[in-house]
C-alpha cells in the first residue's frame, strides 16, 4: 500500500488494471450506415470522430478524449456535451453494458451504436441532433496521465480545465453541457461547483452526493462490495485512490471524505436532475441536489424504471433534448414552462403513474401530510401507541426478522423519505446494526414486486433478475447504533445526515433510541392493501446488483425491540 499528498490530504492508493486498448490519436469519418459491430445500431448520419485527443490540465497533466461531431464547415459551430468518467471512454473499459448486465438491462445491442461511454449519451443519437459528444477519460483512467481520483474538488478542478479546453476548439460554439448517469452524474456536481466559464448547463441523471454516507458507509455500516467491484475494473497506467480502505478508518480520513460531499450552494447552473427508486445509492443525492441548489433553474424527473433503461429511452432523449436545445443552442422552445418536479408513483402490480407534476418535492408541499404508525407486540402497526409496554426479540446474527403490518382503510400514496424510530438493546454486545425494509403487500399479505425493466416472462423468471436492478419491493434503511449521531448543519428538510465522526458505544442491555432513515419512495396503496415492515440484524431484501456481498455486521446474540408505553417505536412517512 502506498500514499501520496493530493491537495494537502494524505491519500492511500491501490492498483488499477492495464488498459485494454492502445492510444491511437487519429481523425476518422464514420459514414452514414456505419456499424461498429454487426449487431450495433447503424449510424443515421456521418460522424467525424477525433479519437484520443489530448486535453491539458492546469498542472500539465494530459487526459484524452474521443470527440464525435457533425461534419461542419469553418463557418459552422456546434455545442458540446461532455461525458466525464473513469470507466473507459467510448466503451473501451471493462464495464460495458452489453457485457456485464443480465439481459443487457433490457437494452438490445441494436439500440446503441457501441461508441457511447458506459452510462453516457450515444453519439449516434445526439450528433444528428447537432451536438458534439465528448467522451473523456478522467485523470488516471485508460491512458490519461496521473493517479485516478474518486470524486471530490480535485476532480472538479480537472473537469473545469477540460471544459474550458473544449470550448476553445474551432468547431465548438463556446457552450458546453454535461450528461450521464452514476459517476458521470456525480462528477458534474464537483465540476459545476468550480464554475467553468463555458459550462452552460448540466444533466446529472442519477448520482449520489456523498460517497461515504450514501454508498460506502450508509447508516454508519461499511457497504464496500459495490465500490470494490468498481475499483477492480478500472483501467489505467498508474494508481487509483483507495476509498475502500480509507472508509474503514473514516475519522482518520475525515477531511478527505468531507471534500467528497458535494456543496450544492456552489452550483449556479441550470440542472436537469434524474432520479429513480431502483438504486441503493443514488436517490438521496439526486433529491438533495434539487433541494439544495439555490436557484430556480432546476428540474427533477423521478422516473419509474431502472436508470440505464431510462437513459436510452425515447422519452428521456426527447425531453433532455428540449433542455439542451434551450441552454446550448438558444432554441426558442418552451422549456421554461416545464414543471420543476415530475414524479412517478408506483401502483404495482398495476402500471405506474408517470410524470405527476409538482412545483416542489411533493413531501415539501403544504398538501402533504405526515403520518405515524406505532409498532405493537402483536406484529401490527397502529395509529396510536399501545398503552402497555412490550418486547420482541430476534437472533441478530441470523436472517431472522420481526414483521409488522398495516392494512390501509382507504387509498393512500406514500411519498419521499420516511423514518423508523425504534427502541432496541443488544443482549451481549456494545454495538448493534439494524436493518429495515418497507414492503407493499396485497390484501392477503403477499409481498408484491415492481419490475424496473420491461423484460419477457422467461427473462423475469431467471435468478439473474433477483436484484434491485430489475425488481423493486420498497425502500430500505439501516443504522449502526454507535454511529447514530446526527450532523445538524448537514441535515436537510426531511433527511437527517449522520456525522459519522462521533462514536457512541451502547453497553450490553442498554436501551437506545434509533432513528433509521428509510430511502425515498413513491408507492400507491389501494384500499385493503398492506404495508409490511421488516426489522432485523442483517441486510433485508434484494441486493442492488448481481453478485454483491452482504455487508458485514457487528451483531451477535439477541436484539430486543421495545414497543408501547414510554417506547414510541413508530414509522413516520409523508402522504399526498
Amino acid at each position: 500500500m502506498s500514499a501520496f499528498n493530493v491537495d494537502s490530504a494524505k491519500i492511500l492508493l491501490r492498483d488499477v488494471v492495464t488498459p485494454q486498448h492502445p492510444l491511437a490519436t487519429q481523425t476518422l469519418i464514420l459514414p452514414k450506415g456505419h456499424q461498429k459491430r454487426q449487431e450495433c445500431r447503424p449510424l443515421p448520419s456521418s460522424i467525424v470522430l477525433e479519437r484520443d485527443q489530448a486535453l491539458a490540465l492546469r498542472d500539465g497533466t494530459k487526459i484524452f478524449a474521443d470527440i464525435y461531431r457533425p461534419e461542419t464547415d469553418e463557418n459552422t459551430q456546434v455545442p458540446a456535451i461532455v461525458m466525464w468518467s473513469p470507466y473507459g471512454k467510448s466503451s473501451t473499459g471493462l464495464i460495458v453494458l452489453s457485457k456485464i448486465l443480465p439481459f443487457q438491462a433490457g437494452i438490445p445491442d441494436s439500440q446503441l451504436s457501441g461508441y457511447e461511454s458506459f452510462e453516457g449519451l450515444d453519439p449516434a443519437e445526439w450528433v444528428p441532433r447537432g451536438y458534439a459528444i465528448v467522451n473523456i477519460d478522467a485523470r488516471g483512467s485508460n491512458h490519461s496521465e496521473g493517479n485516478m481520483r474518486w470524486f471530490g474538488s480535485a476532480e472538479g478542478r480537472d473537469g473545469h480545465d477540460a471544459v474550458e479546453e473544449i470550448a476553445k476548439l474551432p468547431w465548438c460554439n463556446g457552450k458546453v453541457g454535461m450528461a450521464g448517469n452514476s459517476w458521470l452524474a456525480v462528477a458534474q456536481y464537483y465540476i459545476a461547483a468550480e464554475k467553468p466559464a463555458h459550462l452552460a448547463c448540466i444533466a446529472p441523471l442519477e448520482g449520489f452526493s456523498d460517497p461515504a454516507r450514501e454508498m460506502t458507509l450508509r447508516g454508519g455500516i461499511p457497504h464496500t462490495s459495490f465500490s470494490k467491484t468498481i475499483a477492480n475494473t478500472l483501467t489505467g497506467t498508474q494508481k487509483q485512490e483507495d476509498l475502500i480502505t480509507m472508509v474503514q478508518e473514516f475519522n482518520k480520513f475525515k477531511d478527505y471524505f468531507e471534500d467528497k460531499r458535494v456543496d450544492f450552494s456552489k452550483i449556479d447552473l441550470p440542472a436537469y436532475i434524474g432520479a429513480s427508486y431502483s438504486t441503493d445509492i443514488h436517490a438521496i443525492g439526486s433529491l438533495r441536489a434539487f433541494e439544495e441548489i439555490q436557484h430556480d433553474k432546476k428540474w427533477l424527473v423521478l422516473h419509474a424504471t431502472q436508470e440505464w433503461y431510462d437513459l436510452y429511452s425515447a422519452d428521456r432523449t426527447k425531453d433532455l433534448c428540449r433542455f439542451f436545445d434551450y441552454y446550448l443552442k438558444g432554441s426558442a422552445n418552451e422549456w421554461l414552462k416545464t414543471k420543476p418536479v415530475r414524479v412517478a408513483l408506483l401502483r404495482y402490480p398495476q402500471p405506474a403513474l408517470i410524470d405527476q407534476e409538482f412545483e416542489d418535492l411533493p413531501w415539501h408541499l403544504p398538501s402533504a401530510t405526515k403520518q405515524q404508525l406505532f409498532l405493537d407486540s402483536q406484529g401490527g402497526l397502529s395509529v396510536s401507541n399501545p398503552i402497555k409496554a412490550s418486547t420482541q426479540s430476534y437472533q441478530a446474527e441470523s436472517s431472522e426478522a420481526l414483521r409488522f403490518s398495516y392494512r390501509f382503510p382507504s387509498k393512500t400514496v406514500i411519498v419521499g423519505p420516511s423514518t423508523l424510530t425504534i427502541h432496541a438493546a443488544s443482549s451481549s454486545h456494545d454495538d448493534l446494526d439494524m436493518y429495515a425494509h418497507i414492503f407493499k403487500a396485497d390484501e392477503k399479505g403477499n409481498i408484491l414486486t415492481y419490475m424496473n425493466i420491461p423484460i419477457s416472462p422467461d427473462e423475469a423468471a431467471s435468478p439473474l433478475t433477483e436484484n434491485k436492478l430489475f425488481r423493486y419491493r420498497g425502500p430500505t434503511g439501516c443504522l449502526r447504533a454507535s454511529r447514530r449521531h446526527v450532523s445538524p448543519h448537514q441535515s436537510g428538510k426531511t433527511w437527517n445526515t449522520l456525522s459519522l465522526s462521533r462514536v457512541e458505544p451502547v453497553k450490553p442491555g442498554d436501551i437506545v433510541e434509533l432513528d433509521i432513515q428509510m430511502w425515498p419512495t413513491g408507492i400507491v396503496f389501494e384500499e385493503g392493501e398492506q404495508l409490511i415492515l421488516k426489522v432485523g440484524g442483517k441486510y433485508i431484501g434484494l441486493m442492488g446488483n448481481p453478485g454483491l456481498e452482504l455487508p458485514a455486521t457487528v451483531n451477535n446474540g439477541q436484539h430486543v425491540v421495545y414497543t408501547g408505553g414510554n417506547f414510541e417505536s413508530s414509522l413516520q412517512f409523508y402522504t399526498l
